[in-house]
């Protein structure tokens, strides 16, 4: 009889315990969103101009990126989201990284020092998973996973100066030269939940970009093309023009002299795309190289998703 009693009990017991699991913990989703309790994240356009940039103390944007957790933005993030223009796709592609990156020198015929140099940054697998979710629910119809790539020098070096720790995890969004601003814009507004995930999202490609236009002597004057191109990006930027941006081909004064190749503008249009509605733009580094570099760096702020 205390035994046909006890067993009852525990019969209950498992019910219990079974319709609570069932009404009052939720199950996980595909992705579920990555934690946070910080508020909103601002985004950033970083341009990441020469590799040198890693070494080169005589470089105003190397030091403006040194003191990046000091002076600019303070806030740990739970993860980074880089967009680099050094890793070119024909579709939305992510990096899904396992343990630790692998640091890829993608340049030559620089000093030695430079191929020395490691970012041997945690790869981010949730929050690739979390991208690709976010690009699919918004109609990206294609989006693929690559688990071997590393880091392209467009997101390592700037975060060898902003986080020299190599502590925060990583992921890696492509750029598709193929298709146009608007594109990469979408791109970005697909990510929106992720300022409120604590995740830095942050586009690294460069303001102008013509390496065949380009000052080598000790001439510190800026050719005047750049200097037209670069004044239009910050008025239509700090203006609001986002439009404008996005179809800046037609738009810009020698667009096609500061960027013979898109891919350095497109993480551009991603991270205003991903800043939330009618963002406010903020030129948080300016500095010139070579006479057509320009390393303008944007933050971009909105209070709505």
């Amino acid at each position: 009889m205390k035994d046909g009693t006890r067993i009852k009990q525990i019969l209950i017991l498992l019910l219990l315990l079974f319709l609570y699991r069932a009404f009052f913990e939720s199950p996980p989703s595909s992705s579920p969103p990555i934690s946070n309790a910080g508020g909103p994240m601002d985004t950033f356009f970083i341009s990441h101009g020469s590799p040198t940039l890693s070494i080169d103390e005589s470089l105003p944007a190397r030091h403006f990126l040194l003191s990046w957790k000091q002076k600019m933005f303070p806030r740990r993030p739970t993860a980074i989201l880089v967009v680099s223009a050094h890793w070119e796709t024909t579709e939305p592609t992510v990096n899904v990284i396992q343990g630790r990156h692998d640091t890829i020198h993608d340049f030559y015929g620089f000093p030695d020092k430079m191929y020395k140099l490691k970012y041997p940054a945690p790869g981010a697998p949730e929050l690739a998973k979390r991208v690709k979710d976010l690009l699919t629910a918004s109609g990206f119809k294609r989006v693929y996973e690559d688990t071997k790539r590393g880091l392209d020098h467009g997101a390592w070096v700037p975060l060898l100066l902003m986080y020299p720790e190599a502590d925060i995890p990583v992921c890696q969004l492509s750029v598709q030269p193929n298709r146009d601003g608007t594109h990469h814009y979408n791109l970005g507004k697909a990510l929106r939940p992720l300022r409120e995930e604590g995740v830095l999202v942050f586009g690294s490609g460069s303001a102008t970009h013509n390496l065949r236009d380009l000052r080598l002597g000790s001439d510190d004057s800026v050719i005047p093309w750049a200097h037209q191109f670069d004044n239009w990006l910050k008025e239509s930027l700090l203006q609001g023009r986002y439009d404008d941006i996005n179809h800046y081909e037609k738009k810009a004064p020698h667009a096609k002299k500061a960027h013979p190749w898109p891919e350095h503008f497109y993480p551009l249009h991603v991270a205003i795309g991903a800043a939330g509605e009618d963002p406010k733009a903020e030129l948080i580094h300016h500095s010139w190289s070579l006479g057509s570099l320009s390393y303008a760096s944007y933050r971009f702020t909105s209070s709505s998703g």
